[in-house]
């Protein structure tokens, strides 16, 4: 706001008087509280002298420019607005003129009243200095306020800070004498006055006068209210050497921003923020350290205080950055609205706002202001059906104008076309994944386009706005939304740096396992399953390894989850099952009894041609069906259980042995093995305990019920000898483990199996 004419008709020598005198009276200050500090000076007096010389400098300052004459040549402002315009800035010199003054008479008198009267003396002033700088403040100019929205935001910045202020004003402020009700209300405010004042000195108009005048006005009602705590009579002591630097500073301060004002130097610059952040922190630290030299505990008020720091903290988490997105576009034209539930006609994407493409998005990353705040998300709509590329376009153009219509004012759209959108948002993680989950809701909505109906499967990856380039932050939030599809789609992910690893490393395995078969890299190991009772080998069960130059060894682990997506796990479960009946076959001639376990997936076994498939294997390697356990994972039947239960009792029909592996001895899982036709029960021997009775080892309760349904259990995961007698000791007939035999290939399983005469040939 421009400052009138009458304001600026002050000699410019006056506004721009050199600092000399104030440079002076610093130093006068300073001399005056190390007198203090070494008792040579009656501490009052201290505050009384270098009060009553900074009062009088900034009163001469201000006075020059409040007397200054109206320059004839300039005329008479022209109306009763005008008039009243260049009136208030002269208004505005006066009254924080008279403010200084008061300010200065009030630290003048201290000395000279008696101790009885000195608290009165000093509220009076303070309550007459308050007057005079809230009316002074208040003639100012004034920069236009910020927008609503930003104010919740502006108040929790400040909540923090402020209240360690005040914990720490509360815990120096003197207790003798003093009502806890006062010198809460006295710690508040010096918190207050003293947290304004560090914002407006650290922040982004720190240099202008208005900025000037309101931190000098702060300082200075920041040191009355010190005055106006200390003790009465000799009491005070030298603590009230802490009221003279605000109190100078203060005074000096609303000068020098008045000369600002004059000078109209309302310059913009990067705010400070480290000082909001390690200032009050020190100042509670220090705080802390006095009580606990004094020998006092915190008490429960100033614990009620630091913990009142938490909510504001959470709280303005949740607001993020909304206070620094950036400036909305402005709004497009109005255009006609489509009829309800359908797809419009794309237009070029420039008429409505959203720019297009990569490009526009990493040029809008890299023109954000450092240091960078917010969150970028990253869509994949992945459409269930194939459309055209026009209605496609159509569906884009749809899309972008539902996340316009969910996000919020500040945020920008950007339409990625061919594989999405992408939303910058200023807000913090929080909000950020609000807005993710906002946007799963309003682009999963079916699109109408040209009589049908396209769904989409929405895909979301979100990365937070760092100091990192564009491009890494772009490509953090596609990795993110890459792992969000291969959870299921329909979803919000947030990238994190083990996330990446996870992607990288999933990606090489998406890439190299179409080929593994081809190209000769899988390999089964065999692992003996023994007999408990004499420790004799009655079988072995398949173990497929994946062995890739790049990749190394690959466990199924790892690797059925991909085989499932890329849906090719039905070619490697047909690659094991028929290795694994070839080395059968080799290994049964010259032994009877030795049976081989194949693991096979949920969704393998519920393939309609899975038990021909088997029995035609079986029947080209001449391999009995008694020889071949199908083992199947027991937490992947629920899903799929009538289909699960038909194909065990085809296997079993022929004389196929079947098993469950995994089991977990859960009431569910319990009730659920009684519907399944199986012959073998794997189960682990994690487990210790069962119901109630820590005593009853949970092995003997699943041995007991498996007598019971008439089947065979083998306890697997046998790892130390303790384990093998446990089980043995359960009633478990058959064991498998490290500590019985480990993974081999097969010709080391079959150099084992020689070491045993009943299954050598």
């Amino acid at each position: 706001m421009p400052v009138p004419s009458v304001f600026r008709a002050a000699p410019s020598r006056a506004a721009y008087r050199p600092i000399l005198p104030e440079i002076c009276v610093l130093a006068v200050t300073a001399v005056l509280v190390v007198l203090g500090a070494t008792g040579h000076v009656p501490a009052l007096a201290v505050v009384a002298l270098a009060g009553a010389a900074a009062s009088t400098l900034a009163g001469v300052r201000l006075s020059r420019l409040t007397l200054g004459p109206d320059s004839p040549a300039a005329g008479p402002p022209a109306g009763r607005m005008a008039r009243r315009a260049a009136a208030r800035p002269r208004r505005a010199a006066a009254l924080l003129h008279a403010a200084v003054v008061t300010a200065g008479l009030t630290a003048a008198v201290l000395p000279l009243a008696s101790a009885g009267y000195r608290p009165a003396a000093t509220v009076a002033g303070l309550a007459g200095t308050t007057a005079l700088l809230g009316g002074g403040l208040l003639s100012l100019p004034r920069r236009p306020r910020p927008p609503a929205r930003r104010w919740p935001r502006q108040l929790l910045d400040g909540a923090p800070p402020g209240l360690c202020l005040v914990l720490a004003a509360w815990l120096l402020l003197p207790y003798a004498g003093v009502p806890a009700p006062v010198r809460l209300v006295v710690a508040v405010a010096v918190g207050v006055l003293a947290v304004d004042a560090l914002t407006v000195l650290t922040g982004a108009r720190r240099r202008s006068g208005v900025a000037r005048c309101r931190a000098g006005a702060a300082l200075t009602l920041l040191a009355l209210v010190l005055l106006a705590a200390l003790p009465a009579g000799p009491a005070a002591g030298r603590a009230a050497l802490l009221v003279v630097p605000s109190l100078v500073a203060g005074v000096l301060l609303v000068a020098a921003g008045v000369r600002g004002v004059v000078r109209g130097d309302a310059s913009r610059q990067a705010p400070w923020v480290w000082p909001r952040a390690v200032v009050p922190a020190v100042a509670v630290v220090l705080a802390i350290v006095h009580q606990l030299q004094a020998g006092l505990l915190p008490d429960r008020t100033a614990v009620l205080l630091a913990l009142a720091a938490v909510p504001s903290l959470v709280a303005r988490e949740l607001l993020g950055g909304a206070g620094s997105a950036p400036a909305a576009a402005p709004d497009p034209p109005a255009a006609p609205p489509p009829v309800a539930g359908t797809v419009a006609p794309a237009p070029a994407l420039a008429d409505v706002g959203v720019p297009a493409g990569r490009a526009a998005l990493l040029r809008a990353l890299a023109e954000r202001p450092e240091p960078a705040s917010g969150t970028l998300l990253v869509v994949d709509l992945h459409l269930t059906e194939l459309p055209g590329p026009v209605v496609r376009d159509d569906v884009g153009a749809e899309a972008v104008r539902r996340a316009r219509a969910v996000a919020a004012e500040g945020d920008e759209v950007f339409d990625l076309t061919g594989s999405g959108l992408a939303v910058v948002t200023g807000v913090g993680p929080v909000l950020a994944y609000a807005l993710g989950t906002r946007l799963l809701t309003a682009l999963g909505r079916p699109y109408e386009v040209s009589g049908a109906a396209l769904r989409s499967r929405p895909s979301i990856g979100l990365a937070e706005l760092t100091r990192g380039r564009p491009e890494d932050v772009l490509r953090q939030a596609d990795l993110a939304r890459r792992r969000a599809a291969q959870l299921g789609r329909d979803r919000v992910e947030w990238y994190d740096a083990y996330l990446e690893e996870q992607l990288v490393r999933r990606l090489d395995l998406e890439r190299e396992l179409p080929g593994a078969v081809a190209r000769g890299e899988l390999d089964l190991v065999y692992q003996p399953v023994l007999a408990l009772a004499d420790r004799s080998p009655v079988g072995t069960e398949a173990l497929l390894r994946w062995r890739n130059p790049a990749l190394g060894t690959v466990f199924p682990a790892e690797l059925l989850p991909v085989a499932e997506d890329l849906d090719i796990v039905g070619e490697l479960g047909a690659w094991v099952l028929d290795r694994a009946c070839r080395q059968l076959a080799d290994w049964s001639v010259g032994r009877r009894g030795l049976w081989m376990a194949v693991n096979v997936t949920a969704r393998e076994l519920t393939s309609p041609d899975f038990v021909p498939r088997t029995a035609a294997v079986l029947e080209a390697y001449g391999v009995g069906p008694d020889q071949l356990v199908v083992e199947v994972a027991e937490p992947r039947v629920a899903a799929e259980l009538p289909t699960v239960v038909a194909r065990l009792a085809g296997l079993r029909s022929m004389g196929i042995r079947t098993a469950l592996d995994d089991f977990r001895a859960e009431h569910a899982s319990l009730a659920q093995l009684r519907r399944l036709p199986i012959d073998l029960l794997k189960v682990g021997p994690e487990a210790s305990v069962a119901g109630g009775d820590p005593h009853r080892p949970l092995l003997d309760v699943v041995v007991t019920v498996a007598d019971r349904l008439g089947l065979e259990v083998v306890a697997e995961e046998l790892e130390s000898a303790h384990q093998v007698e446990g089980a043995h000791r359960a009633g478990c007939r058959y064991g498998q483990g490290f500590e019985l035999a480990r993974p081999a290939t097969a010709e080391r399983v079959e150099a084992y199996f020689e070491e045993f005469p009943s299954t050598s040939r």
